[in-house]
């Protein structure tokens, strides 16, 4: 697997947190993350990330922002993306079962380091279930192809 990740400046730290995770299960990443506290838009972040993991150059991606509802919002405008904005274990399991999410929003102001890291510990190790998901995730992608023609 190979995983893009970002942040913008609210949530550089939760980024260093879960590289030190993608590091220990050995997973292949490239950071595209600001390097420091100064604002930067997280539109300038999300986007491109959505669309390598879109165009098939990444596997998977991780964006964090804030609130990880910018990053979530802005992803999710790039066809083939889907992005969930997750702020527990649960929720990091069940998008990836049911809903083959492909990119994890999260917020570095909403949720500790620790809590970050083990969400992207379980999204990262949980795969997609298919069976009757692989039909109610069909649907949104059949939607999305309709509505671009």
């Amino acid at each position: 697997m190979k995983v893009a990740i970002a942040s913008d400046h609210g949530a550089v730290e939760l980024r260093k947190e879960v590289m030190k995770v993608m590091d220990e299960l050995g997973i292949e990443y490239e950071d595209f993350g600001c390097d420091g506290s100064c604002s930067v838009d997280y539109p300038d972040y999300a986007i491109p990330v959505a669309e390598k993991v879109a165009n098939g150059e990444f596997d998977r991606g991780i964006l964090l922002c804030g609130t990880g509802i910018g990053m979530s919002i802005a992803a999710n405008k790039v066809s083939g993306i889907r992005c969930a904005l997750v702020h527990d274990l649960f929720s990091a399991k069940a998008t990836r079962e049911h809903n083959d999410s492909n990119i994890l929003a999260m917020g570095g102001r909403i949720m500790g380091p620790g809590l970050g890291a083990e969400i992207a510990r379980v999204w990262l190790t949980t795969e997609f279930e298919g069976g009757r998901h692989e039909r109610r995730v069909g649907k949104i992608t059949d939607y999305e192809k309709k509505s671009l023609s």
